[in-house]
């Protein structure tokens, strides 16, 4: 079995903003550091991230078309390209995949409105901006809903607020509109085993997020930097595709709301559980002489909500 490139899977983590709940941090953290420290990983947890690398090769095959309306599953971690792993053995999409999925049902003739089924904590910032704003200009073309079924948190609700409309299960959530990094350090470890990493580069900024030394003040001011950029992005954004004022949209604090707080917030449209919600889609597509149509699942699974109330 091919080796875990667990460096490159830290890269993706650490020292990078994230459109990202805590909780899925931690999840994502937990499952990792062991590995970046050394520990081995069971075979089990080791086939789960083979498998999971594959998942996107099935991303495509997940669109159901069903009476006029096609159903895309927006569940898991989100990262920006295909081929990545998720260390912490969750469902993984990509940005480019659901780019990919979401063009080919706005220009298929058969599809007259499509829903985005939501149950997802969030993922990478980079690649966000993108697909939220191809959302926004496709639903111009084809009505594009987003189902909250059951989360949409940060990069999730970035997402879904590009929508023309968000309807959210009764006991779903959204919001989380923030941006975190975090940073690894592993130095007093290395000192205690014995292992001293010499390291000579040009430029003043080239070693800032070094895992091998103390995070040092530059470096701190240019994760802040980041930061700023990424919020102000994310802000922005979500003010424009809802018609908030920015200064409503930060007042939320990066907090997870619950569906009736959304509402009364107007981060979302409706408040109606996830299969009602894609019958009464469906419904107005379906001919009056096919009143027993097909009835269209709503795909949410019951994974961890990684946000809590």
């Amino acid at each position: 079995m091919p080796a875990i490139n667990y460096p490159h899977i830290a890269m993706m983590v650490f020292n990078t903003p994230l459109y990202a709940t805590p909780d899925l941090v931690r999840s994502v953290r937990a499952a990792l550091e062991p590995r970046l420290l050394g520990k081995s990983a069971s075979g089990d947890m080791i086939t789960e991230l083979m498998e999971l690398s594959r998942d996107e090769e099935r991303a495509i095959k997940d669109v159901e078309i069903h009476g006029r309306v096609a159903i895309i599953p927006v569940h898991g971690i989100l990262v920006a390209r295909r081929g990545q792993i998720d260390a912490a053995c969750q469902e993984l999409i990509s940005y480019e995949r659901l780019a990919t999925v979401i063009h080919a049902a706005v220009k298929h003739d058969l599809v007259e409105e499509i829903v985005l089924d939501f149950h997802t904590g969030g993922g990478q910032a980079i690649g966000c901006k993108e697909l939220a704003d191809n959302i926004r200009a496709w639903s111009q073309i084809k009505p594009i809903t987003a189902v909250v079924n059951f989360a949409a948190y940060s990069a999730g609700y970035y997402l879904a607020s590009a929508c023309s409309r968000i309807v959210c299960s009764p006991t779903g959530g959204v919001g989380s509109v923030g941006v975190i990094i975090e940073t690894y350090e592993v130095s007093k470890w290395e000192e205690e085993i014995g292992i001293k990493y010499n390291t000579f580069y040009r430029g003043d900024h080239k070693n800032d997020f070094s895992p091998h030394e103390p995070i040092t003040d530059q470096a701190v001011e240019q994760i802040n930097t980041r930061l700023d950029y990424s919020y102000n992005m994310f802000v922005e954004s979500v003010a424009s595709y809802r018609g908030l004022s920015a200064e409503a949209v930060i007042d939320t604090q990066a907090r997870c709301f619950s569906a009736e707080e959304a509402l009364a917030l107007k981060l979302i449209d409706e408040i109606a559980p996830g299969q009602q919600a894609v019958n009464a889609i469906a419904q107005k597509y379906t001919q009056s002489t096919q009143p027993n149509g097909r009835r269209v699942q709503a795909r949410a699974k019951a994974v961890d909500l990684n946000c809590r109330f």
